[in-house]
């Protein structure tokens, strides 16, 4: 079975990072070593219009065949606003919702982020979940590049 991460827009920006860089480093290389999909979407590449250009084309240099591409949805749009219905987050969290809901309508098997104020947050994830479920969507695994890595493998 084919792993699906979905990669929020942190993580691209945290390759260059100088206090994330070394574990986002670490996790696209656990990437490209297991064969692992990325779900890369329109909102994550919309957010990468204002970074610096070797954040905008970092994905480019990844094998194609590792790629996923999905656009925003209005079930996305829906399911996000039903996070903000549910308390989960406030208005200003939006982009942060699509993203959750994107991963999760997407069927990815981790959505990971360095954003640990509205996403890699036990608080937040459990309100995630809950609205999830109560909609019949599956629960969402959320985690930072750091928890991704094997440590026993390398250390």
């Amino acid at each position: 079975m084919i792993l699906k991460y979905y990669l929020d827009t942190s993580v691209f920006g945290g390759y260059y990072d100088d206090e994330f860089q070394v574990f986002t480093k670490l996790l696209f290389e656990k990437i490209v070593d297991e064969k692992i999909k990325i779900i890369y979407s329109e909102l994550t590449e919309n957010e990468l219009d204002n970074a610096p250009e070797r954040v905008k084309s970092f994905i480019k240099k990844l094998p194609a065949d590792l790629v996923d591409f999905v656009e925003i949805t209005q079930e996305s749009f829906d399911l996000a606003n039903q996070y903000i219905v549910g308390k989960v987050v406030g208005k200003t969290s939006n982009d942060d919702c699509v993203h959750i809901a994107l991963a999760t309508i997407n069927r990815a098997d981790v959505l990971i982020s360095w954003n640990f104020k509205h996403i890699v947050n036990l608080k937040r994830i459990h309100g995630y979940n809950s609205v999830n479920l109560k909609l019949g969507y599956p629960t969402l695994e959320i985690r930072s590049p750091k928890e991704m890595i094997d440590y026993e493998d390398n250390y």
